[in-house]
């Protein structure tokens, strides 16, 4: 932001809530857009209440969840660089593929993560 951008001057409180109306703007319009966010929000919709309910402590209850919201930070992250990358590149470009590229290896190896953290506490139940 600049010296003459009016958010810079904003009171706290205002820029909390512009900041939440923003974020919750972001959100809307990725589910509206990103068919993989939409099977990622319906994902953590069910692991989610599956975690508070599993036989395991606070801490690992956190780790699950953790994971899942992750998972939707990285897409969230992964469908801005695209939406950025279209409007600076429309066409095809090395670069702009290596950072498209980029942006998905995350998000898998973010599922991939939550896949194993949740097979590790799965695996910790079955055996106790």
């Amino acid at each position: 932001m600049t010296a003459e951008d009016p958010r810079s001057t904003q009171h706290p409180v205002k820029h909390f809530f512009n900041a939440l109306r923003w974020s919750l703007k972001g959100i809307r319009g990725a589910l509206k857009t990103e068919v993989a966010f939409r099977q990622e929000v319906v994902g953590a919709i069910i692991l989610i209440p599956v975690a508070i309910f599993l036989p395991l402590t606070v801490g690992y209850r956190l780790m699950l969840i953790g994971c899942i919201l992750l998972v939707l930070i990285v897409e969230l992250i992964n469908s801005a660089i695209e939406a950025i990358v279209d409007l600076v590149s429309p066409e095809y470009h090395e670069l702009a593929g290596k950072a498209k590229d980029c942006g998905s290896a995350a998000v898998f190896l973010s599922l991939i993560s939550a896949g194993i953290i949740w097979l590790t506490a799965i695996w910790r139940i079955l055996r106790s």
